[in-house]
C-alpha cells in the first residue's frame, strides 16, 4: 500500500486518545460556472502537499516566522484527511461534502484547514462554521465576490462574499489585499458597503500596514481567513488566473495570519485559486505551503494561550 502522502507528512489520523488540533483537508471542486473547465484546480492541494514535504525534516527546527518549532515544543497534532471525493459535475453534492466535512472537524474540536478549489468552496466551508458562530471572516483577495450571480449560478466564485453575507452566523467581513478592476461593479461595491463589510485595498495596506485591515476586527472575535492566491502579488505568487500587480507580500499576509490569532482566535483558514498550470517554477505552491504552516504554527499556539 502506497504511504499516505499529506501535507508535510502529516498522518490521516492520530491515535485514537489523541485530539488533533488541525485538521487539513482538500476540496478540489467547487460550484464551476456552465461551461468552465476546473480540471487545473482539481490538483492544487496535491501540488501544494508536494511543496510542503521538503520541509517535513524540519518540524522541530525553529521557524522564524513563528519565532520557534512549528508545534512549539509539544507533540504533532495535525492530521491530512486528504482529498475530499468531489466531482465537477456535481456542484451540489460537492457542496454538501465540503460543509459536512467542516462541520465534522469542528465538531471533534479541531480547527478545519482546506485548500482548494476555486473560490466557490469557500462558500460551504463557511456554511459549516453554523452552529459555532459568530465568525468574521476576513479574505486577502485581489476580487471582492458580491455578484448576485453569474451565468445563472448564485454559488459560483464571484458570488463568495455576497453568500457569506447572508449566513446568520457571519458577524462582519474584512476584504483585504483588493486592487485593480476588483472583479465589481459599482452596484456590488455599494451593496457590500451597505452591509457594513470593511473593504481595505492594497494601496491602504502597503501605505498603512496590515492594521489597516486588522483594526476592524473585534478583539477575541473567532475568524475564518480566506486567501486567495491572487490576492498575493504575482511575483510570488503567479500560479493563479488572473494576476494583477500590487497585491499584497508574503510578510503582509503572514503578518495578518499572525494578527488575527493575537486580536482574537483563528478558528478556519483556507487557501484557493492555486492554478498549477500557470504556476511558474513551483513559487506559487511554495509560498502557498509556507502560508499554511504559519496558520498551523499560530493555531497551535493559540491552544497554549489558552483560546483553543
Amino acid at each position: 500500500m502506497p504511504a499516505h502522502s499529506g501535507f508535510l507528512d502529516f498522518p490521516a489520523a492520530l491515535p485514537d486518545d489523541t485530539r488533533p488540533r488541525v485538521v487539513l483537508f482538500g476540496a478540489p471542486h467547487g460550484s464551476p460556472y456552465p461551461g468552465a473547465d476546473p480540471a487545473d484546480f482539481a490538483g492544487s492541494a496535491a501540488a501544494i502537499r508536494a511543496a510542503s514535504r521538503a520541509d517535513s525534516q524540519f518540524l522541530d527546527s525553529y521557524d522564524f516566522d513563528l519565532g520557534g518549532p512549528l508545534f512549539d515544543g509539544g507533540e504533532p497534532c495535525c492530521v491530512d484527511a486528504g482529498d475530499l471525493p468531489t466531482s465537477a459535475s456535481d456542484s451540489a453534492g460537492n457542496r454538501r461534502m465540503i460543509e459536512e466535512k467542516t462541520r465534522a472537524v469542528l465538531a471533534a474540536g479541531a480547527v478545519p484547514i482546506m485548500i482548494g478549489g476555486d473560490d466557490s468552496v469557500p462558500i460551504p466551508f463557511f456554511q459549516g462554521f453554523a452552529g459555532h458562530g459568530p465568525v468574521w471572516i476576513l479574505q486577502i483577495d485581489a476580487h471582492i465576490d458580491w455578484r448576485e450571480e453569474r451565468f445563472g449560478e448564485p454559488m459560483g466564485y464571484s458570488s463568495t462574499m455576497r453568500r457569506a453575507s447572508e449566513m446568520g452566523h457571519v458577524a462582519g467581513i474584512v476584504q483585504a489585499g483588493i486592487r485593480g478592476v476588483g472583479s465589481a461593479r459599482p452596484a456590488e461595491v455599494e451593496a457590500a458597503r451597505a452591509w457594513g463589510a470593511h473593504l481595505v485595498t492594497a494601496r491602504e495596506i502597503h501605505a498603512g500596514g496590515v492594521e489597516m485591515a486588522l483594526r476592524h476586527i473585534p478583539e477575541g472575535a473567532n475568524v475564518i481567513i480566506t486567501l486567495d492566491c491572487d490576492g498575493l502579488d504575482p511575483s510570488i505568487t503567479p500560479g493563479v488566473a488572473g494576476r494583477a500587480p500590487g497585491g499584497l507580500s508574503y510578510q503582509q499576509a503572514i503578518d495578518l495570519i499572525a494578527g488575527v490569532s493575537r486580536r482574537g482566535r483563528l478558528a478556519g483558514f483556507d487557501l484557493i485559486e492555486y492554478l498549477p498550470g500557470a504556476d511558474v517554477d513551483g513559487i506559487t505552491a511554495l509560498t502557498a505551503a509556507r502560508l499554511i504552516v504559519n496558520a498551523i504554527g499560530h493555531i497551535v499556539r493559540q491552544e497554549r494561550d489558552g483560546q483553543g
